[in-house]
């Protein structure tokens, strides 16, 4: 099970980061990612990060503003997000899949939270 959390309402310019807890699996084994998806918009990838964190991956939406990282003893992945845009308002969703190779297509992930609401005001 995912639990993402961290979501709200921020400024254009501003930062937010958003957790997601992950329960009753082996964590290490897993690569994670987040989506999101806009109103009226098909989910998009965001991020994703391999079990050992030696392998990351950004859409060019975000590169160099959004930061993906993991703790596996903790069993949680954070996003950091700076430099907000309004066009990053979305539902954010924490998604997992088996396997040490991380991957940018939402089909292949089999484990995914509900979503939490970044909202970024103009």
């Amino acid at each position: 099970q995912l639990a993402e959390s961290g979501g709200g309402l921020v400024q254009a310019g501003g930062s937010l980061r958003l957790s997601c807890a992950a329960s009753g699996t082996t964590f290490s084994s897993h690569s994670m990612a987040w989506f999101r998806q806009a109103p009226g918009k098909e989910r998009e990838f965001v991020a994703t990060i391999n079990g050992l964190s030696t392998i990351t991956y950004y859409s060019e939406a975000v590169e160099g503003r959004f930061t993906i990282t993991r703790d596996n003893a903790k069993k949680t992945i954070d996003l950091e997000m700076t430099r907000l845009k309004p066009e990053d308002t979305a539902v954010y969703y924490c998604a997992g899949r088996s396997g040490t190779l991380p991957s940018t297509t939402d089909r292949e992930y089999e484990y995914w939270g509900r979503g939490t609401q970044v909202t970024v005001s103009s």
